[in-house]
């Protein structure tokens, strides 16, 4: 009897210091968001490096709020809490009241998650359904690439008009350099071209590299050196230290080379879809467990000097997103504003209602090209169409962040507060999409593009 009434008091004491837990927990999510919201831009765009992480490492047992209070967005509109732990002990065996589960479940649900890209999302041309490869469509597509390709004189018109639904992976590589404008179309100049410019690039090697340690230098260097093992740092192929090294070269040899804008956190993302397509002209398998240090050395270099001229043709056109407070990007993000106001007026409201503002989240869609947001193999499916588009980085763009936006309406009229609306919008659950999402994102994108580009009074209020 005496056991019983220990065990009895036990437990209520467990269920108070449970309650008591519960408690905290809900009077840290009714904490009112208004308080502190950046009062500059530079203040914001000081945060908004990957927000929303968890740790990997904690079990269901620990549920952590250290990123919900330290992360560099988050911590702009929710106090300092501790860390609250549910700790179960293996003498516990009682099942925990039906209230805490709902507290629970309403924790973990809380909480973002960082997907993580599975083996099987390849970066090859896969759709999402896993269809075939080469299907008899796609073979009559690259026969018509390459006889275009062939030509004394390739019409760059015609390859950007069947660029637009997507390249062959067999021959986007060589595509991509004639449509940035990297190549000539005259294919006789060709490989005087690629040899004249990889000479060049590595003639900016020698003559600047080593500078990367004098003071007027060092800053940029040094954080060119920490973003890199951020790039895709899931993919094993950038963790590879002879890829990081290629990376580092590329981006620190272009930001001396533009002093107006310099080395800014974003552009080391813009290298990677060229140097996985140059890349995979040499590896037939699937690239990112490749190990870049098998090729030769002449291949390698080759890789880095193109990701490096063609990156540069693509910047050349966007170079106001990373001059002094990036007016490219604000301009931009406005501009997603207006589309939005008049293309999904109950969007926009719901936004103002949770005083979600669009620099909150589409500051990362400009300044990183949706790369963030998007698979690796879906980038690369995108950038297909950019590089056919006329202004496809600077205007189309915008046109595809509002269809990307819009995806999503259900979604976020689903929200009901600022946190979980800025949760969702910093991790829209694309990890398995594939060529037929990007494709209808497009057609959509190209839609209100038709609609609103050239129809200003559809455009403004």
């Amino acid at each position: 009897s005496s056991s019983k009434q220990l065990r009895k008091r036990n437990t209520h004491t467990c269920n108070n210091i449970l309650d008591q837990a519960a408690l905290i927990f809900l009077s840290f999510i009714s904490v009112n968001t208004k308080s502190k919201k950046p009062s500059t831009f530079h203040e914001f765009a000081r945060s908004t490096n990957d927000a929303w992480d968890i740790d990997d490492e904690e079990d269901d047992s620990v549920f952590s709020l250290k990123q919900l209070s330290s992360s560099p967005v988050q911590s702009q509109y929710m106090p300092q809490t501790p860390r609250l732990k549910i700790i179960k002990t293996p003498e516990d065996t009682e099942p925990l009241p039906p209230s805490l589960d709902r507290y629970k479940l309403h924790f973990k649900q809380s909480l973002p998650v960082r997907p993580i890209i599975p083996l099987v999302a390849r970066i090859s041309d896969q759709n999402a359904s896993g269809a075939p490869l080469m299907m008899v469509r796609e073979k009559t597509r690259l026969d018509k690439f390459k006889q275009l390709l062939a030509s004394p004189n390739t019409d760059l018109e015609e390859l950007r008009k069947h660029s637009w639904s997507g390249i062959p992976r067999e021959v986007r590589p060589v595509t991509w350099r004639l449509l940035s404008g990297y190549l000539p179309a005259n294919r006789e100049r060709r490989d005087l071209v690629l040899q004249r410019k990889r000479e060049e690039y590595f003639g900016f090697i020698e003559q600047y590299y080593h500078s990367r340690t004098d003071e007027n230098h060092r800053d940029t260097y040094r954080q060119i050196h920490i973003d890199i093992p951020r790039t895709n740092p899931l993919i094993p192929l950038f963790q590879q230290p002879l890829v990081q090294e290629v990376f580092e070269r590329i981006l620190f040899i272009w930001a001396i080379r533009h002093p107006a804008s310099g080395y800014v956190q974003g552009i080391n993302d813009l290298v990677t879809p060229f140097f996985v397509v140059f890349l995979s002209e040499f590896v037939e398998e699937d690239v990112e467990n490749f190990e870049m240090a098998s090729l030769p050395l002449d291949t390698q270099r080759n890789i880095e000097a193109d990701s490096f001229w063609c990156m540069s043709k693509l910047l050349d056109g966007i170079q106001d997103n990373y001059t002094f407070a990036q007016p490219g990007i604000q301009i931009k993000v406005k501009a997603l504003e207006e589309l939005v106001s008049r293309i999904d007026e109950d969007v926009h409201v719901h936004f103002q209602k949770c005083e979600v503002e669009y620099l909150q989240f589409a500051f990362r869609w400009m300044n990183n090209l949706l790369m963030r947001e998007l698979p690796l193999r879906c980038t690369i499916r995108l950038w297909d169409t950019y590089q056919a588009e006329s202004e496809g980085f600077s205007h189309f763009h915008l046109y595809v962040c509002s269809a990307f936006l819009i995806k999503w309406r259900k979604e976020i009229l689903s929200m009901v507060d600022f946190q979980s609306l800025l949760m969702l919008l910093q991790n829209l659950p694309t990890i398995h999409w594939g060529n037929e999402e990007v494709g209808l994102l497009l057609a959509e994108a190209y839609r209100l593009k038709y609609m609103f580009a050239d129809a200003p009074s559809h455009y403004k209020r």
